[in-house]
Formats: C-alpha cells, structure tokens, sequence
C-alpha cells in the first residue's frame, strides 16, 4: 500500500515535469497529456488503492458431497518478480500502470522504459528512484542489447507493448523459461460508420480517436474506416469540416496535435504513404514534414487491398475510408483480417449492434464512440489472436500478476472407508451414488439395494 501510495503523491508532485517529457518526446498537447496519461494513472493508481482489501480477500468456493465435510478457497499470492517492458506512444502511462498492478498484486517490477521516448525514459528512472523501494521497483533502460539481456533471465511473468513482430520475440524468450506473458499488442482497428448516425458527434468522436489522440500513434486508435459507397461523399465532408475546427486550416502548425516520434517513424509513414497504388487516393492532407516531423492529418479513399497500408497497423495520421454497398458488407472485411484490439460501430440501428457485438470478434469494442471503453474501470484491456493475450487494468490487473491457489479444508472428523481398499461391491455402488450426487441413489445403496 506504501508503494501505490507513493506513485499517488509522485503524478500529483511531479505532473509539470511528466508533461513536459511527453513534450519533448512527442509534442504532446499539454491537456491532452495530462488526460490521457496523467489523469489515467491516477485513476488506477487511485481505484488500486481503494480496492486492494477487498481483492486480497479470498473466495469462498462452494464444496461437493464427495469432500464433505469440507471447505474451499481461492487464494491470490503474488508470482514474484515482473518484467514491465513499455512501449512509446504512450510513454508514462504504459510503464506507470502495468506497474500499479504488479505493486498491488504484491510482486517485485522491473520496469523497461521505450528508449525511443528518452526524455520519460529517463524521468521515470529518476521519478521511481527518488519515490519507491528499490527492492520493489526498479527501471533499467537502454535498447535492444539491454532489452534481449533482460529477456534471457526468468521472470515470474512478462508484461510487453507494442507490435506483434517483437511481442512474438518476448514470447520465444518467455517461452525457454515457461514464463507467462501479458501481450498488448495492436492490429488495424475499424470504425464502422452507418448512414443513420448524427454525423457530427460520430465524426468529432472518430478525430477524437485518431489525430487528438497522438496523432493516430495509438494501439486503440482507429486504423481505417468503413461505410458505403453513397454515405461516403458525406462523411468525408464533414470530417474535414471538423478537422478544420478542430487544427486550424493549416494542421501542421497545430499546437494541438502530437508530432511523429522519431525520423524512422516518419519514414514508415511516408513509404506508406507514397506507394504507388495509394498516393493518388488522398482527399485530404498529405502534406508532410520532414524537418518537424509532421504530417498533416490525411484521408484516403478507396486504397486497394494488396497495398501495405492496408496489411499493416498504420500508427499514425493517415486514415483510409473503404466502401461497401451495404454496412452489413464490413462484417466480411473486418473478419479477413487477425482480429483487432478495438472495434468501432457507429449506428442507430439496434439489430446491428446486435449482430456486431455478436459476430466481431476483437479485443474490446465500443458502440457509437472511439476509445472510452479503456477508461471504464470494470472492464478488462487486452487483445486476442494477433492483437495480444491476456488482459490488466484495475483488478484485471491484480488478477493477472497473481496466482490463484485453490485450497481445500478438511478435518479428521467424518472420514469414510469408501475410499481406500478393499474395493468391495457394496462400496463401488454406494461411491458411484455419492459421485452422482443422487440422495436417493445413495439411500438405496445404504439400505443395501
């Protein structure tokens, strides 16, 4: 509890210096920092402490006949010591949070921070040092030598974000020592959006998860949107009515929108977006710079299949719509693909929904809004297939850094003979009656019928 604490009273000392991290690592917009990485850390940090007691608790189980007399429980007890490798879009919040519920199940963390955000990375081995045990937490940094040496050691659990390339990594290391992992991984994220939707709110809700959340570099963004032919003209229209609203008329000089990471993400995006078969589907954006590392919010439409913005998780400003002749055509298009860590529906029509949240399979999914589902804290974070196993946030998180041990009571009172040997025909009868739970098989076998 001192422990969680103490990160409590570090987000409220140190929020001025964590903000400005983020900024130099990413231009991050202030508020937007302060909400979507901040403000959640103290959340869960807050809900952890609140909660703790009652988690601990152990549960009741109910016994059988076969054991009776007797009673039953299930024990959590932590795993030991925890490996935490983060990833960099979300730089503090992704180390701070796996971190919480490692803490809270009572384990020992090794927190390795993105080398690719090296200004959080740095103030998360300073903020931890001066703020925690050492021999509860502590944070190596480095890059891929010091991440592949951590990898070569046993670990109680692994908890790792970021791309399904090196989380198959994690998992080979994992694997030699029998090491279970936590992946949170990604995948390309769909909004579907319906013809009978309010276009405004749906549209600010779209932008709002994809270029005001770290400029589209989040794993819960949204990737590319879907609707149909005659309902696209009119959603392109007003997502660029409120992308001028919200960043201006020239978005590249856009105090509210994050910049790219690094020059090699930049590259990534460009190559995306200069491909032969792709650069001629722009309709809006495609300016880029290279030297501030920007690039302007950009919709495209109608991108063939073959080309990799489409196979690749995008991370990023760009967003391709595709088209179907009806909305009921995306159920095919998403479940082409490895399912996503999020799934998107815009839509008034309530059998839809229905038929969505019954036939899409994806790591979470949200009914007319964009990423909201993360902050409820009765819901589990996690992906499934190609975008992660496992899950954490709240007690999901507790849960997933502990083991649970089942115990069973008993006395020496109320011993049977039905057990051991000889094996007579009068005891198999009336042990198969009491293993059936049948009270008038086990009466009759008693009275000898």
């Amino acid at each position: 509890m001192l422990q969680l604490s103490n990160i409590g009273r570090m987000l409220d000392e140190k929020e001025k210096d964590i903000i400005e991290a983020l900024y130099k690592d990413l231009s991050k917009p202030e508020l937007e920092a302060f909400i979507s990485e901040i403000s959640t850390a103290k959340s869960s940090c807050k809900e952890a402490l609140e909660g703790l007691k009652q988690w601990m608790v152990p549960q009741k189980v109910k016994t059988s006949i076969s054991t009776y007399p007797s009673s039953a429980e299930i024990v959590s007890e932590p795993l030991g010591v925890v490996l935490v490798i983060s990833t960099w879009n979300f730089p503090f919040l992704l180390s701070i949070d796996p971190v919480i519920g490692a803490i809270s199940a009572g384990n020992a963390v090794v927190l390795k921070p993105s080398e690719i955000a090296p200004a959080t990375s740095s103030l998360l081995a300073q903020l931890v040092e001066e703020y925690l045990d050492s021999s509860a937490v502590k944070v190596v940094e480095g890059a891929i030598p010091e991440t592949t040496a951590l990898l070569e050691q046993r670990w109680d659990k692994i908890l790792y974000t970021g791309s399904a390339r090196v989380g198959r990594i994690v998992m080979a290391a994992a694997a030699k020592h029998l090491t279970p992992v936590i992946l949170e991984l990604g995948g390309k994220s769909p909004a579907i959006v319906d013809s009978d939707v309010d276009l405004q709110v749906a549209v600010r809700r779209i932008i709002a998860g994809k270029w005001a959340l770290n400029n589209g570099q989040a794993c819960i963004g949204v990737d590319y949107i879907i609707t149909t032919k005659d309902f696209a003209p009119k959603l392109i229209e007003a997502l660029k009515n409120e992308l001028e609203q919200f960043f201006g008329k020239d978005p590249m000089n856009s105090k509210d929108i994050s910049r790219i990471v690094s020059s090699t993400q930049f590259a990534r995006l460009v190559k995306l977006l200069e491909e032969d078969k792709v650069s001629d589907k722009i309709v809006l954006g495609g300016q880029t710079d290279e030297n501030q590392l920007k690039i302007a919010p950009t919709i495209l439409l109608d991108i063939p299949e073959d080309t990799q913005i489409m196979n690749e998780e995008i991370f990023g400003p760009l967003l391709p719509i595709v088209t179907v002749e009806k909305i009921e055509g995306s159920f095919d298009v998403i479940n082409s693909r490895p399912k996503p860590l999020a799934v998107y529906v815009f839509t008034n029509n309530e059998q839809l929904k229905k038929s969505f949240v019954e036939n899409i399979s994806s790591g979470g999914m949200l009914i007319n809004d964009t990423v909201l589902h993360v902050a409820v804290a009765g819901l589990p974070f996690g992906g499934v297939g190609e975008s992660g196993m496992g899950s954490y946030h709240g007690k999901f998180s507790f849960d997933g850094f502990s083991h649970k041990k089942s115990v069973l009571y008993r006395s020496f009172s109320g011993d049977s003979t039905l057990r051991y040997p000889p094996y007579t025909p009068e005891k198999q009868k009336l042990l198969k009656a009491v293993i059936s739970g049948n009270i008038f098989s086990i009466i009759m076998a008693l009275i000898g019928w």
